[in-house]
């Protein structure tokens, strides 16, 4: 067997070769767009080939931004259409695959990358970990009402519950520009969000909003007319469905939770792709009229190069760690100081004593600040050394926000 770099002559062989390997058929070109694997570019894909030629496996990789904590923005390569045929699973082609794409992307000078996982229990083998949550928010209308801000926050809040913004109705053949830049300025300050490059909106390569399935957009624009947040929906059966809500504060998020929870001829909203401890609940007059449901892992986050990864980020408290690091899948061990100040970090090889023992997958998981790393002390996968050396790692890799990722790829 074989892995080799695609050419743009292999994009049928490529995408009929993933298509087969999830039992699914390519969908047929439309008009418009809007093909998922339209964005693919083929210098960033792997096919895995038998001895005489067979195509029986494929890998690939966007070109992506990442917002770290401390709103530091990377590059970082998102891995995608990953798929063996069910003739060649079992095999070690997904291994040699992975195995092959990591020491690419580490030659390519990334110290990261990251990706969505179809299934939980295939890539930790890898050394990715999950790194980010969402979730589904489910609102019957008649219990939709929203309470009034109390305490000193409510001095800041007009009586009429008005944030001095506006929500315009648009089609969303009508608002691309709109969309892409009101998400570019969010996920610049958003830890764990992606970019979406210009070539994912121009080739409508993706999920709505981005794809040209039909849907509604409500913008909301600030005093000055300025959009500054969105909300992508559709109606059936009763139901309106928010693909996505992207703003630039709370208030904004607020605004167009008002407008769909008050939209006539709809008997639940659905908020589709939102944080799990999103703050919507605490804002209705009954706790219990938000139904979280379906949180499950999105971003999960793998870690090449340790010192560049954790001096690249931004840090909120003071302290230093030792810290031992196992990649099995790579056959590294390492074992660095972790001493942040004054927001920066410095990551050094040591042989002193560890604080903390932990796989890269652990490591990957906590990275963002989405997952303490005493829970993963209690859960038995990371061995603290040390009493309050725990308690010190949760303060030093907490984010200034919950990280959260809602962009599909």
């Amino acid at each position: 067997m074989e892995i080799r770099s695609a050419t743009e002559e292999d994009l049928d062989v490529f995408v009929d070769t993933v298509h087969a390997a999830f039992g699914l058929f390519p969908e047929t070109p439309t008009e418009g767009g809007g093909l998922w694997w339209s964005a693919l570019e083929m210098d960033r894909c792997l096919l895995a080939v038998t001895a005489d030629g067979r195509p029986v496996g494929t890998a690939a990789a966007y070109p992506f931004e990442l917002t770290l904590p401390g709103e530091t923005i990377v590059p970082t390569p998102g891995v995608t259409a990953v798929g063996v045929l069910p003739s060649h699973r079992r095999q070690g082609v997904l291994s040699a695959m992975m195995r092959h794409q990591l020491a690419e992307l580490r030659a390519q000078g990334a110290f990261l990358s990251v990706l969505l996982a179809s299934e939980a229990t295939i890539y930790g083998r890898f050394g990715y970990g999950p790194a980010t949550c969402t979730a589904q928010l489910t609102v019957p209308r008649h219990k939709a009402a929203l309470a009034a801000p109390r305490g000193r926050a409510a001095a800041d809040v007009p009586a009429t519950g008005s944030d001095h913004g506006s929500v315009e109705v648009l089609r969303r053949t009508e608002c691309g520009e709109i969309l892409e830049e009101v998400y570019d300025k969010y996920r610049r300050a958003q830890p764990g969000a992606l970019s979406r490059p210009h070539r994912w909106w121009a080739l409508r390569a993706g999920q709505p909003p981005i794809s040209p399935a039909p849907r509604y957009v409500a913008v909301h624009r600030d005093a000055d007319g300025v959009p500054d947040g969105y909300a992508s929906y559709s109606i059936a059966s009763g139901t309106l469905t928010v693909d996505e809500t992207i703003v630039t504060d709370d208030a904004v998020f607020t605004a167009l939770a008002r407008f769909v929870l008050g939209h006539d001829l709809v008997s639940q909203v659905v908020f589709k792709k939102v944080p799990p401890e999103h703050p919507l609940r605490w804002q209705f007059a009954d706790f219990r009229a938000g139904e979280v449901s379906g949180v499950m892992d999105w971003l999960w986050v793998r870690l090449l190069d340790v010192p560049r990864a954790l001096t690249a980020r931004g840090w909120f408290t003071d302290g230093e760690l030792v810290l031992d690091i196992d990649d099995p899948f790579l056959g590294e061990h390492s074992r660095f100081l972790l001493t942040v100040r004054d927001g920066k970090a410095d990551c050094v090889p040591t042989d002193r004593n560890p604080d903390l023992s932990l796989d890269v997958r652990d490591l990957g998981s906590v990275y963002l600040g989405g997952t303490a790393p005493s829970t993963l002390v209690r859960a038995g996968h990371v061995q603290a050394h040390r009493p309050g050396a725990a308690v010190l790692a949760d303060s030093l890799f907490r984010a200034d926000r919950s990280p959260h990722c809602l962009h599909w790829f």
